[in-house]
């Protein structure tokens, strides 16, 4: 239940004249205040306790999404799958995540984002274990589709989760160092799955993904709620108490620490040099994504999500295929040779961290993109001819590609105000879902009707695309545009 502050702060409906001015005057003053202390608040262990945990669940998520890759060499011989079958399976997940994405991402706009975050782990946990119970394609298409709700709905909520904690200075380098755990989980995952699938077989990568995921959803309903979301909603009070842990952690780290006027100005000058916000306003609604205001920077963020995922996952997803079928390696030299992309990811992301905040998002994603496209172009005029050269190629280009992929977790938040940020993201998102989605089943069709050479050429217009679409990126430099734009 709201505190009576939400009723106050949240002003008169449409066509309704105030008549308690002055009280949401001091609201609105007092959230401001809320706000600047907040983002005056260094990195501390209390923000770590927070990404760590957040971060065991996208590490989670990571490990759910590319399990499937793992166990598909597998079950094309056990159920005798088709191209188009392997496809739809692939999809199946992403057709989920594009649900998961829209749903999970509206109801923490209402409902808050730690709760949605731990529901969807929660769920995506559940059906894994699930996986491990079916005996057909039918099944764990069905299976794998209910997944990938969980799925898509935690990583946007919880990229909104870590963004909100973190203030603009150093937000990019701190930002991708959570970011990391994504690619660090598809890595493990391929590791995991060399491992143990030719030994204990296809269900015990999904009894892995599922047991943990309980504990994790568990802690993370223990997390402290975003204050940012708090003080739009109007719940000043709550807010307030957890500005007071974070304050009390930086305290410990630094016992000279203190909210000063000098710290207040610098937060309000981060905060775009307003030293004053508004009341909270209305819940926003998806079409107004698509408002004069914020019609350019969302339809380029879709292209954005649309092109790199694109290219990315559907690399994810079928190398390992690719490699045990058309380039006949032994299962276990595939799985390993297709794990290499995601250590290439991690390597790259590593730099990307600790650059990002002097180069600007927009730039690492152009110069991504163009790498990524003269690196498959590679591969189309030749370079998978040969098994090594596929292998070199083919990982650069997904760790290039796919470190536009986490730029895009942290460029997304940053260009909605807090009123909408998550259904932002979340709707950002669903375009990858839907290119996940579309991008395999494509392969699916193309590897057997025109050979893996037009697959690569097909990747390479779509990586051209995503750098042109980069070239209009607004470069935020980690402040977030809601004080200018909202």
């Amino acid at each position: 239940m709201h505190d009576n502050n939400s009723i106050l702060i949240a002003g008169p409906a449409a066509g309704e004249v105030s008549h308690d001015e002055p009280q949401q005057t001091r609201l609105a003053g007092r959230a401001a205040v809320l706000t600047a202390r907040f983002e005056a608040i260094p990195f501390t262990p209390w923000h770590r306790r927070a990404r760590i945990i957040m971060g065991s669940a996208t590490f989670l998520d990571a490990f759910d999404a590319l399990s499937l890759a793992f166990v598909l060499p597998i079950l094309i011989k056990l159920w005798a799958l088709t191209p188009a079958q392997i496809g739809w399976m692939i999809a199946a997940s992403y057709i989920g995540q594009l649900v998961g994405a829209l749903l999970f991402s509206r109801l923490a706009e209402a409902l808050g984002r730690v709760h949605m975050a731990a529901s969807a782990t929660a769920l995506m946990s559940v059906m894994s274990l699930a996986c491990i119970l079916v005996g057909d394609f039918q099944m764990l298409f069905i299976c794998r589709l209910i997944q990938g709700i969980g799925v898509g709905g935690e990583m946007p909520v919880a990229a909104t989760y870590i963004s909100e904690l973190l203030r603009a200075k150093g937000r990019g380098r701190n930002f991708m160092l959570y970011e990391l755990i994504f690619p660090i989980g598809l890595m493990v995952t391929g590791q995991v799955g060399t491992l143990i699938v030719p030994v204990f077989g296809w269900k015990s990568l999904f009894l892995l993904g599922g047991i943990p995921g309980l504990l994790i959803a568990y802690l993370l309903y223990r997390l402290p709620e975003s204050p940012r979301w708090l003080i739009g909603q109007g719940r000043l009070d709550e807010a307030e108490k957890v500005i007071r842990q974070a304050e009390e952690s930086a305290r410990h780290k630094d016992p000279g620490y203190s909210f000063d006027h000098r710290a207040y100005n610098e937060a309000t000058l981060a905060l775009g040099g307003q030293s004053q916000v508004a009341a909270p306003r209305p819940r926003s609604r998806w079409r107004e994504l698509l408002s004069p205001t914020f019609r350019m920077r969302t339809i380029i963020a879709w292209i954005l999500w649309a092109s790199s995922f694109f290219v990315a996952n559907s690399l994810n997803n079928w190398m390992p295929t690719l490699y045990h079928t058309v380039y006949s390696l032994e299962l276990g030299s595939a799985l390993r040779a297709a794990s290499m992309t995601n250590v290439a990811q991690v390597v790259i992301l590593l730099a990307c961290a600790f650059c990002i905040d002097r180069i600007g998002r927009r730039t690492w994603a152009v110069v991504s993109f163009l790498v990524g496209a003269v690196l498959l172009a590679a591969l189309a005029a030749g370079g998978a001819n040969s098994l090594w050269s596929l292998i070199l190629l083919a990982t650069l280009a997904y760790g290039v590609v796919g470190s536009v992929n986490a730029v895009l977790y942290l460029y997304t938040p940053e260009i909605y105000p807090t009123r909408m940020r998550a259904v932002g993201t979340g709707l950002a998102t669903s375009w990858l879902r839907i290119a996940s989605a579309v991008g395999p089943t494509t392969v699916g069709y193309m590897v057997g009707a025109q050979g893996i050479k037009s697959v690569f050429i097909m990747f390479g217009i779509v990586a051209v695309i995503g750098a042109l679409a980069a070239t209009q990126m607004i470069e935020t430099g980690g402040r977030r545009l809601e004080e200018i734009s909202s």
